[in-house]
């Protein structure tokens, strides 16, 4: 069931993703922690130690909440994100669409997956969530749509390759199959090819295309109003802030982990007249 908003709150905190909420008139940044507790209780799920049967039949349990709380009257633990549905006209499509890429998580652990399915898989875990934000942004419906697609993926891109060894961890490996076969990288085994001396150019496959999204992300909200693009606007600074880091880094081992520091968090703030 949905985890409370103060704890979702709290455990946000600190995180870019508090600090661009921040910029949002309480309504609305109360409304994004709504939709936060929900992707996090069903991203718990997907990377719980639970055996898979177990996990499929809790991710099904969301899809008949999913149902509820569109019905006339939701249960009480969902009667506050039902209020947030309602009131920005939130779409049934796109939280299905975030439980269907935990599905892909639980199906089988994920490893050198066609580009083709890396995308689809982004679109459901990260783009959707960007279709449920942008409805409380207040944007347009097709520059919204737009602004999801692209920044949803870049972010999404930006945590794969900052994740390489947390997910290698537990047997995952996001990176693409075409970037590890135009390298000459064989296999899929997340330890041998975090360990290959080609490693750095695979991951420069994905650097490109999340710096492409990135761009478009940037078309999108020079068009649309200012007033809601700004926590999209920080977001995508740090996450770009972070893959710049990255780069810089490069992909040799050891790799020391790339976090957004509080000061440049503090900076970007500052510089938006937040704080």
């Amino acid at each position: 069931m949905l985890a409370n908003q103060p704890a979702a709150a709290t455990r946000a905190s600190g995180s870019s993703f508090y600090t661009a909420m921040r910029v949002l008139p309480r309504p609305q940044r109360e409304a994004m922690f709504e939709i936060y507790a929900f992707c996090r209780a069903v991203d718990d799920i997907a990377d719980s130690d639970d055996p898979r049967p177990v996990r499929h039949a809790q991710l099904a349990r969301w899809r008949l909440d999913i149902d509820r709380l569109f019905s006339e009257a939701p249960p009480l633990p969902l009667q506050r994100l039902a209020q947030v549905t309602r009131s920005y006209e939130l779409a049934r499509d796109d939280f299905l669409s975030v439980i269907d890429g935990m599905e892909m998580d639980v199906e089988a652990d994920i490893r050198a997956p066609t580009f083709t399915t890396l995308d689809l898989y982004c679109d459901h875990v990260a783009s959707a969530v960007g279709r449920l934000s942008v409805q409380v942004f207040g944007m347009e419906r097709d520059e919204g749509r737009q602004l999801a697609h692209h920044l949803g993926r870049a972010l999404q891109f930006t945590n794969i390759l900052r994740d390489l060894d947390e997910d290698a961890a537990v047997g995952r490996l996001y990176l693409p199959h075409e970037a590890l076969h135009q390298v000459g990288i064989s296999t899929s085994e997340p330890a041998t090819v975090l360990a290959h001396p080609a490693l750095g150019d695979a991951c420069a496959f994905l650097v490109a295309r999340a710096q492409t999204h990135f761009a478009e992300a940037d078309t999108v909200m020079a068009q649309a109003r200012r007033s809601t693009v700004r926590a999209p606007r920080v977001m995508a600074e740090v996450y770009r802030a972070m893959l710049d880091r990255m780069v810089a880094r490069g992909w040799c081992t050891p790799r020391r982990r790339v976090r957004a520091g509080r000061l440049h968090l503090i900076w970007i703030l500052l510089r938006h007249g937040i704080l």
